[in-house]
């Protein structure tokens, strides 16, 4: 995303498309953003992204952005508590003349994402733990991920995939 599509969503209402925060230590709160994010429940099929540094009002609070936030901030992505492992880009951005901490998060092609084995789900400003039929939704967007993904591999004379599934995730196997 460029600047002036950033600046759009810090000027807009916070919505399931974005959130802010001033706080730059809330490692929990980020988390469950980054997850609510990758699963993209209303289907945007765009990036989410967290604002760190940044008021309810969109405006930036003038946070030192070092590299040590935003190596804390990336990772998120790999420390095992989210799975299966989001895919977000971290970048210090200027935003309205600041440095704002910006974590860009990209839909997941395999939900439900979990966050210490909870699902989280952006519902308009709010952020909260998916209902049952919020689960349902989450898991049916993975099928049809699947039943794309097939439908190409046999137009492509390729074998079917495979599956094994696990607690923690759900991997996809292409044979030759």
């Amino acid at each position: 995303m460029n600047d002036a599509e950033l600046e759009l969503l810090l000027d807009d209402i916070e919505s399931d498309r974005a959130e802010r925060t001033e706080s730059t230590t809330d490692g929990d709160k980020f988390r469950q953003a980054v997850c609510a994010f990758a699963n993209d429940l209303p289907d945007h099929r765009t990036t989410g992204v967290l604002f760190v540094g940044v008021n309810g009002k969109g405006e930036p609070t003038g946070i030192t952005v070092t590299d040590q936030l935003l190596q804390n901030l990336a990772s998120i992505r790999g420390d095992g508590n989210i799975l299966p492992f989001p895919s977000l880009v971290v970048q210090k951005r200027v935003l309205k003349g600041h440095d704002v901490a910006v974590v860009m998060v990209h839909p997941s092609s395999a939900p439900p994402v979990r966050f210490k084995g909870t699902i989280w789900i952006r519902t308009g400003p709010r952020r909260g733990i998916a209902s049952p039929d919020d689960e349902r939704r989450l898991n049916e967007k993975f099928g049809f991920g699947i039943a794309t993904a097939r439908r190409e591999l046999e137009k492509n004379g390729n074998p079917d995939l495979e599956f094994q599934v696990e607690d923690s995730y759900v991997a996809a196997i292409l044979r030759r």
